[in-house]
Formats: structure tokens, C-alpha cells, sequence
């Protein structure tokens, strides 16, 4: 498994030095197309978010494809070992998500709502500048995000540190 490293930055202050999170751990109440998925807690703002957690390329291929309900989880956390360009798209995807893109400093490149597709050809959701996460929630979860809000990586709530 992965170890991801904490991302920690709050809007208009300096990094604080990363540190490595506890791994993600195993949850037996996942939808069942999110078998083998590990979940782990993250902060965006002030909102704490249980995600599950893709870090290979099968997982990534996976995403959320097939589930109709996220159960105990807010979204999905995409982890990628650099900053990449690669567009999202919602093929056979059946519920609508938002999505937001996070650089490699855990600050926010944008936030988009996608459209569930069930026939090719579907349409591709990229961020403006390359990002290393990306958060895919229920719809509407990121309509209010503010342009300054920032990823956390981590069981301690942002504010608890300052």
C-alpha cells in the first residue's frame, strides 16, 4: 500500500513541513465495487471528508464507476505520485459528482460538477493546470469552495494547529 504524505497548507499561510499520515486502513462497509479500496480521512477548508483511496492506475480506472450509493463515504480521493494533466470522465458512472483539482502543494486549481454518462462519447472534465489531487464528492459538495481553500491530508482538523 501507499503511504500518502500529509499536504499541509491553510489559505494565505506557509507550508508547515510534510509528514507521513498513518495509512489509509481497510473498511469492511464500502459499496461493494469499492472492494480492495482502503479509506482515510482528509480536510478541505474547514470540511472534514472520508474518501476512499486510489493510488494505482487500475483504481484510478475504477473510480466510482457503478455506485449508486457512497454509503459512510463522502467521495474518492485520487492520489498520483506527480502533478498530472489527465482529464476525468463519468462513463458509467451513475450518480453526479463534483470534482476539485489540487496542486502539489495541496492549494485549489479548480472545482467542477460532472454529469453522470452512460454511452460513449462522454464528455472529459480536465483542471486548467496540472494537479496531483483530485477529490471527487456528491454534487454540490464543492459549490461554495472558496478559490483559497486548501487539501489536508490528515486525522487532525486544520485548525487544531494553528
Amino acid at each position: 500500500a501507499v503511504a500518502l504524505a500529509i499536504v499541509v497548507l491553510a489559505a494565505n499561510r506557509s507550508p508547515r513541513t510534510p509528514t507521513v499520515s498513518r495509512p489509509p486502513s481497510p473498511s469492511p462497509s464500502l459499496p461493494p465495487q469499492l472492494t480492495g479500496f482502503t479509506t482515510t480521512s482528509i480536510w478541505i477548508g474547514e470540511s472534514r471528508l472520508t474518501v476512499a483511496v486510489a493510488t494505482t492506475q487500475a483504481q484510478w480506472t475504477q473510480g466510482l464507476q457503478g455506485v449508486r450509493d457512497l454509503g459512510p463515504l463522502d467521495g474518492m480521493l485520487f492520489a498520483f505520485p506527480n502533478a498530472v494533466t489527465t482529464p476525468f470522465w463519468m462513463k458509467d458512472t451513475l450518480i453526479p459528482l463534483d470534482i476539485a483539482f489540487f496542486d502539489p502543494s495541496g492549494r485549489l486549481v479548480q472545482a467542477l460538477t460532472m454529469t453522470p454518462c452512460t454511452a460513449d462519447p462522454c464528455p472529459t472534465y480536465g483542471a486548467t493546470r496540472p494537479y496531483r489531487w483530485a477529490v471527487e464528492a456528491r454534487a454540490g459538495r464543492f459549490h461554495d469552495l472558496a478559490p483559497t481553500a486548501s487539501l489536508v491530508l490528515s486525522t487532525a482538523s486544520p485548525s487544531a494547529s494553528r
